[in-house]
C-alpha cells in the first residue's frame, strides 16, 4: 500500500495521460496496521481505525481483491484468483505487468502441535484480535455463571505461546482489559484469572535488549502472569496445554504467536528464494539475478549495508517495511523514466513495546525507557506511522475518550456468526424455553 501510493503521487503525470497503470493484488480491501492489534483486542481503538481503506488511498490505482496463486516472471504474468471466481465459473485470470513489485508480508508459524488447529487462535489480523476479545470476555460470562470448578478454571485459564512483539503486547493488553472487567462481575476476582506465557528461547521481546526484556518479565510476574523461558507447548488437545517442562493447564484459550514465516506465494513464483524462503534482493530492493521484480517487508531479505556484519539483513519489522516502499516506490518510478536507482539504507533506531495502558519498555538510540515515558513513546511513535491523516485524527480521538470515560467491555461474540439467530427462525429451531411471550 505503501508503495502504490508513493507510486500514485510520482507518476502522477503519466497515470493521467494512461502511460502507466498501477495494479494492486489483495485478498482484502483494506490494509492493516498491525502494531495496533493489541490495543483494538483491549478495546482501546475501534477495529476499523486499525485499517485503512485501499480504494479511498488508492485513489489513483486499480484494485483487484484476489489472490495470486502463482508468478511466472518469465513470461511476466501472474495468476489471480479473485472473489468473484467461484461464482462465474471463468477460474483464475491472468495478469500481465511491466514491473512487479511482491510485498505480501508473512504468516503465522505453526508446528506441528496436536490439537494446535482445532483450538488455538492466531494474532495477525483484525478478526483474529478482535475475535479473540470477544472470547477471553466470553469465557468470563462462562466462568461467572457455571457451577463446575473444572470448566471455571478452565475458562479463567489463558496461555500464549511465543514471547515475541505480537504475543507479549496481546497478553499484556488483554490482561489488562480483562482484570478491569472483572471488577463487573460477582464473582470474579482479577486474580482468578491465570495468565502464561510460553517461550522456547530464554528471553522475551529480544528486540528491545536483554536488560529491559528482563524489565518486562519482572513486570508481567509482578502482574501475577507466569513467564516460562526455554519451554514449549507440546500438546493443547482436548482443551488441555502440555507443556514440555511437565506443567498441564485445562484451558479454552490458546493464542499462538509463535514467530512467521514467508508467505506461500513467493514458493510458487519462479524468483530466487534464500534458505528461509524469503526473496533474495539487492540493496535497491531489486529481486536478485532478475530484471523489473522488486520486493520490501517481510518477503524480502535485503542486505543491511549500515551494519559491519558481513551478509547481515535487515530485520523483517515494520520500521524497515515503511521506509523501504519509499525507497522501492522511487526506484520503480526510476525504472518507468529511466532515472538512478537509489540503495535503501536506515540504521536500526530500535524498538518500542507497550505491556499494557500505561507501561512499557524502549530501547531508542542505546537510552532505555520503561513504564510511562516507553508507553507514551510507543503510542507517539506508532501514531506518526499509522496512514492517512483521518486514521492519526480518528485514534488520537479515540485514546482521548478513553482517558476521559471508563473502557468498553461489550463482548459482540455473534458478529462472527451473524446468521445463526435468523437461520434458527427461518428453519424453526427449537422452541424457547418458558412461557410465551404476551402480544400487547
Amino acid at each position: 500500500m505503501y508503495t502504490a501510493l508513493r507510486l500514485q503521487r510520482k507518476l502522477k503525470a503519466e497515470l493521467r495521460s494512461g502511460a502507466v497503470r498501477i495494479t494492486v493484488v489483495t485478498p482484502e480491501p483494506y490494509m492493516t496496521y498491525q502494531p495496533f492489534l493489541p490495543e483494538a483486542a483491549a478495546g482501546n481503538i475501534s477495529p476499523r481505525h486499525v485499517v485503512v481503506p485501499l480504494r479511498r488511498v488508492l485513489d489513483k490505482c486499480h484494485i483487484v481483491i484476489g489472490e495470486a496463486d502463482r508468478i511466472d516472471h518469465t513470461k511476466r504474468t501472474a495468476t489471480v484468483t479473485t472473489l468473484a471466481s467461484p461464482e462465474d465459473g471463468t477460474g483464475a485470470i491472468q495478469l500481465a505487468y511491466d514491473e512487479l513489485v511482491i510485498a505480501p508480508g508473512s504468516v503465522s508459524r505453526t508446528l506441528p502441535v496436536p490439537g494446535l488447529a482445532d483450538y488455538a487462535i492466531g494474532f495477525k489480523t483484525v478478526e483474529e484480535a478482535i475475535g479473540l476479545r470477544n472470547h477471553v470476555i466470553e469465557q468470563m460470562d462462562i466462568a461467572s455463571s457455571t457451577r463446575d470448578p473444572a470448566i471455571r478454571d478452565a475458562a479463567l485459564t489463558f496461555v500464549f505461546v511465543g514471547g515475541g512483539y505480537a504475543g507479549v503486547e496481546a497478553l499484556a493488553e488483554l490482561e489488562d482489559m480483562a482484570r478491569y472487567t472483572a471488577r463487573y462481575y460477582h464473582n470474579i476476582r482479577p486474580e482468578d484469572l491465570k495468565w502464561i506465557l510460553v517461550e522456547a528461547s530464554g528471553r522475551i521481546l529480544p528486540e528491545v535488549g536483554e536488560d529491559m526484556g528482563r524489565y518486562a518479565i519482572r513486570e508481567l510476574r509482578a502482574r501475577n502472569i507466569d513467564v516460562r523461558l526455554e519451554t514449549r507447548l507440546d500438546s493443547c488437545e482436548n482443551r488441555v496445554a502440555v507443556l514440555s517442562d511437565g506443567a498441564r493447564f485445562p484451558t479454552r484459550t490458546v493464542v499462538w504467536t509463535a514467530g512467521v514465516k514467508p508467505a506461500p506465494i513467493l514458493a510458487a513464483s519462479d524468483l530466487p528464494l534464500n534458505e528461509r524462503g524469503r526473496l533474495t534482493c539487492t540493496a535497491e530492493l531489486r529481486v536478485e539475478g532478475t530484471e523489473h521484480a522488486w520486493a520490501a517487508g517481510d518477503a524480502a531479505a535485503v542486505p543491511d549495508v549500515t551494519s559491519d556484519q558481513k551478509g547481515k539483513e535487515c530485520a523483517p519489522n515494520a520500521q524497515h517495511a515503511l521506509r523501504q516502499a519509499k525507497v522501492l516506490a522511487e526506484n520503480v518510478a526510476a525504472a518507468v523514466r529511466g532515472g538512478e536507482f537509489k540503495e535503501y539504507r536506515h540504521k536500526y533506531s530500535g524498538s518500542v513495546a507497550s505491556l499494557g495502558l500505561h507501561k512499557g519498555v524502549a530501547q531508542v538510540y542505546g537510552r532505555k525507557l520503561k513504564g510511562y515515558p516507553a508507553w507514551f513513546m510507543h503510542r507517539a511513535y506508532h501514531l506518526s506511522r499509522v496512514p492517512t491523516f483521518n486514521r492519526k485524527a480518528r485514534v488520537l480521538a479515540e485514546w482521548t475518550l478513553a482517558g476521559l470515560f471508563k473502557r468498553e467491555i461489550v463482548s459482540l461474540g455473534s458478529l462472527e456468526h451473524p446468521r445463526a439467530e435468523f437461520e434458527i427462525a427461518a428453519g424453526g429451531g427449537p422452541p424457547a424455553k418458558g412461557p410465551a411471550p404476551q402480544e400487547n
